[in-house]
């Protein structure tokens, strides 16, 4: 696109309702993995106040209760959650995993006959763009960059005030194509009692700043500079808001700038396609873009539950490719191995 538009992206922290659960549900994935890596987890995770529920299906070595609690609170410890309404040592903890059920687990084994297929159908996007050396869209990347700031600010070099729940958003101009300067510019923290929104600001103003690069933030002015704009955030965490696996799958993914399959990562084996082949497609467009193919790219995989090969390849670039799309779609199977089995 040449006319000059604005581009707005949000990330959340590590602490944010949905992304504790998005943590607990990938633990549960990493417990079973390291135990056998050909173990099966689809596990989802509810969060509210001092509540956690855990339910979903698994397959693999027997992993006691008394386990999996103990390595739950383990992530909300880590995460920074010592609070009345949730607090690692004191919150409930209950969990619902059951067997993976047959039917799926005989179309996704592989055999003599057949290959290891895919765990459900669906279609997986992967993308990438020059706004960054991370090959990431600009919005995203910054929201994410000071966030984690902010965390590293919090749990690592002593800032006490801000609390693990917490947003952030960027608005960029883009003028040819290309990130010119960020227009607006809101963070929400959860923090401790007694501190305004200017206090807010002072604190976590030096962790933007380490984020983005100066020339991008130059002509932001003070007043688009949001912070804490209701006016207070002590309540926060789950206690504030409940959260669930799977809730921020654009937060996850490109921010809103490219197109997404609906599925979530967190909580899913490498054989539900939804997170595997979406890494993959991410993998195949960061190529593309890296060998300066094109300036930006579009993959679309789409998969079958039980069949290991993907029923489509697509490639789109939005007019920036130096070679014809057919002929990357053509070479792609032939460069990268992305049946199911494989990836």
């Amino acid at each position: 696109m040449n006319r000059p538009y604005l581009f707005t992206s949000e990330s959340v922290s590590e602490g944010h309702p949905d992304k504790v659960c998005d943590r607990i549900s990938d633990m549960v994935v990493d417990t079973y993995l390291s135990n056998d890596p050909h173990s099966r987890v689809a596990c989802e995770t509810l969060a509210t106040t001092n509540r956690v529920v855990l339910a979903g299906e698994v397959r693999g070595p027997s992993i006691s209760l008394d386990q999996i609690i103990s390595q739950v609170r383990d992530c909300i410890k880590d995460i920074g959650y010592e609070q009345n309404g949730f607090h690692w040592k004191n919150c409930k903890i209950d969990s619902f995993l059951h067997e993976q059920s047959e039917d799926i687990a005989m179309g996704v084994d592989a055999n003599s006959n057949k290959d290891e297929g895919a765990g459900d159908q669906g279609i997986m996007f992967g993308y990438a763009c020059k706004d960054t050396n991370t090959l990431m869209p600009a919005p995203i990347h910054y929201s994410h960059q000071i966030l984690l700031k902010m965390a590293d600010a919090r749990k690592n070099k002593g800032v006490k005030e801000l609390e693990p729940d917490s947003k952030s958003q960027v608005t960029m101009l883009y003028e040819n194509g290309t990130p010119s300067k960020i227009t607006s510019l809101v963070i929400s923290t959860q923090h401790k009692p007694n501190l305004t929104p200017n206090d807010i600001k002072d604190i976590v103003k030096p962790y933007v700043y380490e984020a983005i690069p100066n020339h991008l933030l130059e002509s932001l002015k003070d007043e688009d500079f949001y912070v804490n704009p209701t006016g207070n955030f002590v309540k926060g965490g789950p206690d504030g808001d409940s959260g669930l696996t799977g809730r921020k799958i654009i937060v996850d993914t490109y921010g809103g700038a490219a197109p997404h399959g609906g599925g979530a990562f967190s909580g899913k084996d490498p054989s539900k396609v939804d997170r595997s082949a979406a890494y993959a497609a991410r993998y195949l467009a960061k190529n593309i873009v890296a060998a300066d193919l094109a300036n930006q790219c579009i993959i679309q995989l789409s998969y079958a539950i039980g069949i290991s090969k993907p029923l489509s390849i697509y490639v789109n670039t939005n007019g920036t490719n130096k070679v014809d799309e057919k002929k990357i779609e053509k070479i792609l199977p032939e460069l990268f191995e992305i049946k199911q089995t494989y990836i």
